[in-house]
């Protein structure tokens, strides 16, 4: 737990914002706030001005009580790019008494970070003030540079904040993740961004307010769906639109400024309406018509106006059970694995797993009946309700079982040849029909041929002259 000290005055907080500022954020004071990239300017000075991580910051929660008490543990901050893990460092700073030193995982190397700790240590021993070391991309340390930490992590001697885009169970060493607080971020919403849009619209110390720009409620959407809930991504297009604007003598913030600002032209996309049921429902048109080029184009026309990657992700999931299915079981592998890709990576690496699933789902050959199948043993199970299990299939495993006569009868398949054995499973009464009907498709074509003869024999089981069931 953080050491308070309330000998430490107000200049040395400062002081440590200031170093975060110019250690991690460049040097302010080597140029003035005008001529700072926007996204620099207007970046939140307090909790009360952050946007976004409810989840994290509302009121009551944990971290903003930790932070408003100045009681910070070591923390890992997990996010995308863009969605204020810096940014909330950089309100750390601003409050903590401790003192706050800010590294970047690319620019510094382990010598300077034992300069660092050692510094830390004969502070703390000194004046009994604790030092918070912040990590900008701390996956970018190795393991053995990791490694160097978790003595000092865990004696005391720092609270280590490290940010990361990356899944610190995969990209950090499992003993310093076990010794810190891990804090998942969430892209901001298109609102959250929106709101941002306007702060720095109207802003006239830090952000645009100064010159009278009104931005186009087009404009305002297009920034905001671009920029993919990165708060710096729709922030510099704003500031290329508006200089944009300011180029050609105008007072607003038109689309076609905010397509060039952005360098992302606005497409017939809205996801809420027609155009995106449209896409979504062509390209799984095509992929069951076996045309990857289509289902290819309409994939990239969701990634460029700024879909959900996990919504087509989604679809891909469900597409390749209910169109392939069992004539290539690989194609669910394939299309899962390419969900969980959009988790690991994200966006805009993502887009080639989707791709690769889009491909193979595209040409591998297709069956329906496992969706056939399911609703026709839905409809079933609805209108004839859940006969008894046979008594033979039941639970044997509690005192009692046997005496009630449960399993009795079971035969166990792997003591018979090929592994199988005719009995019966269905319940009295339970089917109308066969529910699974196994197409001549693919892979499908090998499990119709056995099962033909598992069903052949359980029907002259099921026909042997005075034969008992199995359940009796």
């Amino acid at each position: 737990m953080l050491c308070y000290n309330p000998g430490v005055s107000a200049r040395k907080r400062s002081g440590a914002s200031e170093a975060l500022s110019g250690s991690l954020f460049g040097k302010p004071e080597m140029r003035s706030p005008a001529h700072m990239p926007l996204a620099a300017r207007i970046r939140p000075r307090s909790l009360d001005e952050f946007l976004g991580q409810e989840h994290l910051l509302a009121p009551g929660k944990g971290l903003r009580q930790a932070i408003e008490q100045d009681q910070i543990p070591s923390s890992i901050f997990w996010g995308p790019a863009g969605c204020g893990k810096s940014t909330l460092a950089h309100i750390i700073a601003a409050r903590t008494a401790a003192h706050f030193e800010p590294y970047s995982a690319v620019t510094s190397g382990l010598p300077e970070m034992r300069r660092v700790i050692a510094s830390a240590a004969r502070r703390r021993s000194a004046t009994g003030q604790q030092a918070i070391l912040f990590i900008d991309e701390i996956h970018r340390f190795n393991k053995a540079q990791q490694d160097a930490f978790l003595p000092h992590v865990e004696n005391g001697t720092i609270i280590l904040i490290g940010s990361t885009t990356e899944n610190p169970f995969f990209s950090i060493i499992s003993p310093l993740v076990s010794r810190c607080r891990l804090f998942t971020f969430e892209p901001l919403t298109e609102q959250h961004v929106e709101t941002l849009i306007q702060r720095a619209l109207e802003d006239k110390e830090r952000g645009l307010g100064g010159p009278g720009l009104r931005l186009d409620e087009d404009a305002l959407h297009h920034l905001s769906e671009m920029s993919n809930g990165d708060a710096r991504i729709a922030l510099n297009g704003l500031e290329s639109a508006a200089m944009l604007a300011r180029s050609a003598g105008k007072k607003v913030i038109t689309l076609a400024l905010a397509e060039e600002g952005m360098q992302k032209r606005a497409l017939e996309y809205d996801r809420d309406q027609d155009s995106h049921y449209d896409t979504i429902s062509a390209f799984i048109k095509s992929m069951r018509g076996s045309d990857p080029d289509a289902a290819l184009h309409y994939l990239a026309r969701m990634l460029k106006a700024g879909e959900d990657p996990r919504f087509i992700a989604r679809r891909l999931v469900v597409h390749a059970a209910e169109d392939v299915g069992m004539a290539d079981p690989i194609a669910l592998l394939v299309a899962t694995a390419a969900a969980h890709a959009v988790e690991y990576v994200g966006l805009p690496e993502a887009r080639i797993p989707l791709a690769e699933a889009t491909i193979y789902i595209a040409t591998a050959p297709k069956s329906n009946s496992v969706i056939t199948a399911i609703g026709s043993a839905m409809e079933d199970v609805e209108k004839r309700g859940a006969p008894p299990v046979p008594r033979h299939l039941r639970d044997t495993a509690y005192p009692g079982a046997q005496r009630l006569g449960h399993g009795e009868g079971y035969l166990y398949p792997h003591n018979f040849p090929e592994g199988f054995v005719p009995q019966q499973y269905m319940p009295e009464g339970a089917a109308s029909k066969t529910y699974y009907q196994p197409s001549e498709h693919g892979l499908e074509k090998e499990v119709a041929r056995r099962l033909q003869r598992w069903r052949s024999l359980r029907r002259g089981q099921r026909e042997q002259p005075g034969r008992e069931p199995a359940d009796d």
